[in-house]
């Protein structure tokens, strides 16, 4: 059974709700709910911090949420550089200046990479991490002999996206959204925060996501690990499950049903895991 990793990656309160952009940090930042325990949730490739609504239903009563929309990305002014690692280190600062003590990260797709390697990089920093359908190596999926390339140059694929006809885009971005997820319903939303991204950011990061192997600093993590993936990925099991085989910490979980956006395909079974395993000391 053939992988499209493009398709799988393209469209990869009791307190008052406050919002926060801060010029240093690459992201905006909704601030909801109470609680002593705080959750940061990050969203995935092109998509809005909106893709968590029904989620922080869940929490917001017992939680401090924290929610992002990365700079670029679902109609937020891009900001330089746009690196993985830029990223992941500026999630990192934010919860040290703004000392939010151990939250919970919850991440979706790439957002669940960034949780990834901030709990590896910064192990002191997160009490526990939820990855919902996202892998260490994207590609080592369907190319078992994936490596990274070192100083990838980017600008050619730069170049494509900015170069492609608005209406090209909207095409590509409308015609992958059946196979990212059952839930029709959502399709309009999600095809939205895709389109009204940034070009470049939606490349670069693209390019960059793509080449960018978590495998080696799994064995860093010290935090529980939540592991969720779509119902598909059963498919390829031992691959999986060989990716997050340094994760000593982790307990991957397939959903019943549904695509990528497992939050919209399988909320039922999503919820239950969720709750299960924050509200677990």
């Amino acid at each position: 059974m053939k992988i499209n990793i493009t398709i799988i990656l393209i469209v990869f309160c009791f307190a008052t709700t406050t919002f926060g952009s801060n010029a240093n940090y690459p992201f905006t930042v909704k601030i909801s709910g109470q609680g002593d325990q705080s959750i940061i949730f990050i969203p995935g490739f092109a998509s809005s911090g909106d893709v968590w609504k029904d989620t922080l239903t869940q929490f917001e009563g017992s939680f401090t949420c924290y929610t992002f929309t990365m700079a670029g990305f679902a109609g937020v002014a891009p900001q330089q550089p746009i690196t993985f690692e830029n990223w992941k280190s500026e999630i990192a600062n934010y919860i040290k200046n703004e000392k939010i003590e151990q939250p919970i990260l919850i991440g979706h797709s790439m957002g669940g990479g960034l949780a990834l390697a901030i709990a590896a990089d910064y192990p002191e920093l997160i009490k526990k991490i939820v990855i919902v359908d996202a892998l260490p190596a994207l590609m080592a999926l369907s190319n078992p002999d994936f490596k990274p390339t070192e100083n990838l140059d980017c600008s050619e694929q730069v170049k494509r996206f900015q170069e492609m006809e608005d209406l090209q885009f909207y095409q590509m971005q409308k015609s992958s959204l059946p196979m990212m997820m059952e839930n029709s319903e959502m399709h309009d939303a999600v095809l939205g925060w895709s389109v009204a991204s940034d070009r470049e950011t939606f490349a670069k990061m693209y390019c960059d996501f793509t080449n960018t192997d978590l495998r080696p600093y799994l064995k860093k993590i010290e935090s529980p690990a939540l592991i969720l993936l779509q119902s598909y990925f059963v498919n390829f099991k031992p691959a999986i499950e060989a990716q997050y085989k340094d994760l000593k910490t982790g307990k991957l979980r397939y959903a019943n049903k549904g695509l990528h956006f497992i939050m919209y395909d399988d909320k039922d079974w999503y919820f239950n895991e969720l709750k299960q395993f924050i509200t677990v000391n």
